[in-house]
């Protein structure tokens, strides 16, 4: 069993490691997809991943769980709200990086744990500890530094990291599994999504119908880019603990801020470099925080399952008697 489970880990892994890769190698594919603007890569990722994920589902059979939503209108609506704030962030994301701003994308999902704990405070009410206080406070002062260097709030980032938290706090709601969640929240999308692409084929501006076979095939992988992460991440998530998958999530906008530097050549003064640094101290305070945390949790389970069996054989002599 032993060896089973090291093995089940590898493989969870790897799977992490594959999906957050290809997170952070995205920022590769979206400019192959000119002349196509973002609005329309964006209705054909809709349309497209919708159409990877119902056959999927097919493939394993998995649809009880439309129907129990269907029959739920206040978890209809929260997927509702979740489909309206991913295509924000879908849509940011891909004019972000066709319009040559890969590093402000990047810095959107370095933020993102602090925003994500910043909304927990304020939304759920929930009580930070020291450590986690002063990551918010550094990752603010970021932000401050940041907009020094930039001339203005690094809007790109703040959308990027306020709207995927925001989608993180209703998908926790909802409880819907990733591809389920992706199906839904596509199929919401799906109508909207084909009708500007059929506007768009019937005033002469699709890239789709006017640039060729292979251009249409691109365009049509969007679904393939979208839900291939998703099934990698999900194998991850039931293998490896959730203190590994917060440490392999910077893997993403590590590389994509990699590419934005040495690949796309984006400028980088030095105000930015400190906004990034401090940034970078935020996460790691974050991170030693949670570590510390885990082990603490795992050192009180461990006591507590090692004093249960002194305390069943301490009774077992007076039970007899």
């Amino acid at each position: 069993m032993a060896e089973i489970s090291r093995g089940e880990r590898r493989k969870g892994l790897v799977n992490g490691f594959a999906a957050y890769g290809m997170w952070g190698l995205v920022p590769l594919f979206w400019p192959l997809l000119k002349p196509a603007g973002a609005l329309e890569i964006l209705a054909h990722r809709m349309v497209w991943s919708l159409a990877f994920v119902a056959v999927a589902l097919a493939f394993v059979r998995r649809w009880a769980w439309a129907g129990e939503l269907l029959r739920q209108p206040r978890r209809l609506a929260l997927v509702t709200v979740a489909a309206a704030v991913i295509t924000v962030n879908w849509g940011v994301y891909i004019w972000a990086v066709n319009s040559g701003h890969v590093v402000e994308a990047s810095l959107g999902y370095f933020i993102n744990p602090l925003v994500t704990i910043a909304m927990g405070v304020l939304l759920l009410k929930e009580r930070l500890r020291p450590a986690q206080w002063t990551a918010v406070g550094v990752g603010f002062a970021a932000v401050v530094v940041l907009t020094v260097g930039y001339g203005q709030p690094p809007w790109i980032s703040l959308v990027l990291a306020f709207s995927f938290a925001t989608y993180g706090l209703v998908k926790k709601k909802v409880n819907l599994g990733g591809v389920e969640s992706l199906a839904a929240e596509t199929a919401i999308q799906f109508l909207p999504a084909l009708g500007y692409l059929l506007w768009l084929a019937g005033h002469g501006e699709s890239s789709f119908v006017n640039d060729g076979a292979g251009h249409a095939a691109l365009l049509a992988s969007t679904g393939i880019v979208t839900a291939l992460p998703l099934v990698c991440f999900g194998a991850a998530a039931i293998r490896v603990p959730l203190s590994t998958l917060g440490l392999l999530q910077y893997l993403a906008p590590v590389f994509q801020f990699l590419l934005g530097i040495l690949y796309f050549h984006e400028a980088m003064p030095a105000e930015r470099w400190a906004g990034f640094a401090l940034v970078w101290v935020a996460l790691a305070l974050l991170t030693w925080d949670a570590l510390r945390t885990a082990h603490r949790s795992a050192r009180a389970l461990a006591a507590a399952a090692a004093a249960r069996p002194v305390t069943v054989a301490a009774e077992t002599p007076r039970s007899q008697v």
